[in-house]
């Protein structure tokens, strides 16, 4: 490999990540916001399952699209570590293997996305009344928005890491690692909140996540038109 085919590497390893970056947020967003917040009727189980059972296809899509994001942050977490690694190798290791447990806890949890459709649904339960399918279907989505909770404390953590590895490193504007680390700090407040205090949670949301989702996309953007400083790169590695 050349030298300018070596200063390159890191600038298609970047944008290839901010474009998976920008898939796995779009994904998240079209299946949170446009499927589940559109479906579940807060304290409603009877609501919420005649919306599932009327608009199952949408449901069924919408946990597609989750499982197809999720697919996204494995090679994610790989080209992260591969760009960021000459500022940290130790704390981008921790970065990655945090985007790896919060997809793992993600994906498990799906299950209780898919279940809330299949009680509604399965000829397998007619012992149950239709209002105990429709309290047990409800009880799977509360399940659902816990272990989605869990997961970001493990993905909050994650995106301090990322923004104390853009501030360190500089290979992209120090302004885009300081929201991600805000991003991330958001994350653990939403999530220890909807723990210890679900009153405060509900009143904070979803504006608490504003923060996130700004430098997310912030960093997402950046990585797929911008890549990463050459020279910084080039000059960290080259220290490693």
């Amino acid at each position: 490999m050349t030298m300018m085919e070596t200063a390159k590497a890191p600038v298609m390893k970047a944008r290839i990540a901010g474009l998976l970056y920008l898939l796995v947020i779009a994904g998240g967003l079209f299946a949170e916001a446009g499927v589940r917040q559109q479906l579940i009727v807060g304290g409603d189980p009877a609501a919420t399952a005649q919306n599932i059972l009327d608009n199952q296809s949408l449901f069924r899509v919408g946990f597609a699209v989750n499982l197809a994001y999720l697919l996204c942050n494995i090679p994610f977490a790989a080209l992260f570590y591969a760009i960021f690694s000459p500022a940290s190798r130790m704390i981008a290791l921790m970065a990655a293997l945090l985007v790896v447990a919060t997809t793992a806890i993600e994906a498990v949890n799906l299950f209780h996305h898919v279940d809330a459709l299949d009680l509604l649904v399965s000829a397998n339960l007619s012992g149950f009344t239709p209002e105990q399918l429709q309290q047990m279907s409800y009880a799977s989505l509360d399940a659902f928005g816990t272990g989605f909770a869990v997961s970001l404390v493990f993905f909050g953590v994650a995106c301090i890491l990322y923004g104390w590895l853009i501030l360190q490193s500089g290979f992209t504007p120090r302004l885009i690692g300081l929201l991600m680390a805000i991003g991330g700090v958001c994350y653990l407040i939403n999530s220890f909140a909807m723990f210890l205090a679900p009153d405060l949670a509900s009143a904070m949301f979803p504006y608490i996540l504003l923060p996130s989702l700004v430098g997310e996309a912030s960093f997402a953007l950046w990585l797929t038109i911008m890549g990463v400083d050459r020279k910084r790169w080039t000059n960290a590695a080259a220290a490693v």
